[in-house]
């Protein structure tokens, strides 16, 4: 543990030092944060003779970003804004034997916000947005906002590789949900198998997890309920924080091609004494002119306790003990060069509410847009439109969206876990990546409104930073 303290702090020494020497600023939301983000030239990648050379032959990549938010609720109702920005240094050595080595991390500043650790005076509730841009457990941490966010060891065998250490990845249940300045990172081991042709494998065994807006890494079960937790079933605060029981997470996904069209897709989360999801996709693609097709997904999700969902206490439980919930979806498009238009319809039944850690992850929903989701909930209908449409010439790409989101009575505590109202939600998204001497830099506007659509029995409590707001993105990243 004092040999990653020291490397932390070697890493996140460089990467002040590179941003201050630098007079560039640095989605999902939003502008990709994959794990193969970096894109650095590496000349030969080939193995050697000399363990040396495959660290003198690696690469450095660097990356900076800026993010504004700004949230304004009804008349009444705290505001809020902030202003963060940050960099970060990777590196990678070239192949030696099959091996790799890589280290990165990452430095965030709090330069200008309002005061996030003040509540709203009216309903006592907290920030619930700008905060997750520094460090959620303290808001009042301006500067020790830094991260080692990958340390691993990598083993290449023909087309697949197994990883072991800290990373990112991206699946349908955990992934980088990157809507702030740093991505959700895991640690354990991961595969990737690509030697059955038209076949992906992937998986893995996870011990610890570093959720957004967090600096520490934390255990499984110790990782649920970092982030507002609702109430449970009966009404009561949910008490699971700190209180369950899981040291793994245990992960398949297969994928396949089934000729040209066809892409079938599953996915089995077991969260060690907690839960257990299975997810279904089937995606097709029919081509009906030259660069002009026509698209359409079905999705299905199962998700069951595992003996007594994380505590035997039901106050401190995550899953309650027998517990199944059921949610499927599909969506139906047309694309060309330019223009993207989709539909996309989202059920989760009646049976009981649909969980997964907001810590781990965005929910795969077809009808998923940022800053608002529709985990915690049971009988809830959702109906979303998107338009994306890319100007020529210049690579603006823009996006519309339009959402109904029917959730049950906020009073309903058993199928509604945040207190949310239905809502009407809409975003516009728009992109522009920099070229000539300012290539590199990509910027990013998003707005975001929210409507409600829903009773609220005259209680703001229901209303703040959920819906009847406005909600403004800038982002500016720059990767070297």
């Amino acid at each position: 543990m004092k040999i990653l303290a020291k490397v932390r702090r070697l890493i996140s020494t460089s990467a002040v030092a590179v941003l201050i020497g630098s007079s560039a600023y640095a989605q999902h939301q939003e502008l990709s944060e994959k794990p193969q983000m970096y894109k650095g030239k590496q000349t030969d990648n080939t193995d050697s003779t000399s363990l040396l050379s495959a660290f003198k032959r690696g690469r450095v990549n660097g990356h900076f970003r800026y993010f504004f938010m700004s949230t304004q609720n009804q008349k009444g109702l705290t505001d809020y804004y902030a202003n963060a920005a940050g960099g970060g240094l990777r590196f990678e050595t070239a192949k030696f034997h099959g091996f790799q080595f890589a280290v990165s991390g990452f430095y965030t500043f709090n330069i200008g916000s309002s005061d996030l650790g003040k509540p709203d005076t009216t309903t006592g509730q907290s920030n619930r947005y700008e905060i997750a841009l520094f460090d959620v457990e303290d808001p009042y941490n301006k500067k020790d906002i830094d991260r080692l966010e990958e340390f691993y060891l990598k083993y290449n065998y023909k087309k697949s590789s197994v990883i072991f250490g800290r990373q990112l990845i991206n699946t349908p249940f955990i992934n980088l949900q990157d809507g702030r300045m740093r991505p959700t990172g895991v640690e354990g081991i991961w595969f990737e198998m690509n030697e059955i042709k038209k076949t992906k494998i992937e998986g893995g065994w996870l011990y610890a997890i570093s959720p957004r807006g967090t600096t520490k890494w934390y255990g499984i079960g110790e990782s649920i309920g970092i982030y507002p937790s609702g109430v449970n079933v009966e009404g009561g605060k949910s008490e699971y924080l700190s209180n369950l029981n899981s040291k793994a997470v245990l992960m398949l996904g297969a994928h396949a091609d089934l000729g040209k069209k066809v892409k079938l897709h599953g996915w089995d989360v077991w969260v060690d004494n907690i839960f257990n999801t299975a997810m279904v996709q089937a995606d097709l693609q029919l081509p009906i002119r030259q660069n002009e097709q026509v698209f359409a997904a079905v999705q299905g999700i199962r998700q069951d306790a595992i003996n007594d969902g994380g505590n035997a206490d039901p106050a401190k439980t995550y899953f309650e003990k027998g517990q199944k919930s059921y949610a499927f979806g599909f969506k139906a498009g047309w694309k060309n060069r330019r223009w993207e238009t989709s539909v996309n319809y989202n059920r989760i039944t009646s049976d009981s509410r649909y969980l997964m850690p907001r810590e781990w992850g965005r929910e795969p929903f077809f009808t998923f847009l940022p800053r608002e989701r529709n985990e915690g909930f049971g009988n809830a209908d959702a109906i979303m439109g998107r338009l994306n449409y890319s100007f020529p010439k210049t690579e603006i790409k823009a996006s519309l969206a339009l959402g109904y989101y029917q959730l049950p009575d906020v009073k309903d505590t058993r199928l509604n876990k945040y207190g949310m109202p239905s809502y009407t939600q809409f975003n516009a998204d728009f992109r522009y990546p920099f070229k000539g001497i300012m290539k590199g830099l990509e910027a990013q506007l998003l707005v975001v409104g929210k409507l409600n659509k829903g009773e609220t029995y005259n209680n703001k409590k229901y209303e703040f930073n959920k819906v009847d707001m406005m909600q403004y993105n800038l982002v500016l990243n720059f990767h070297f």
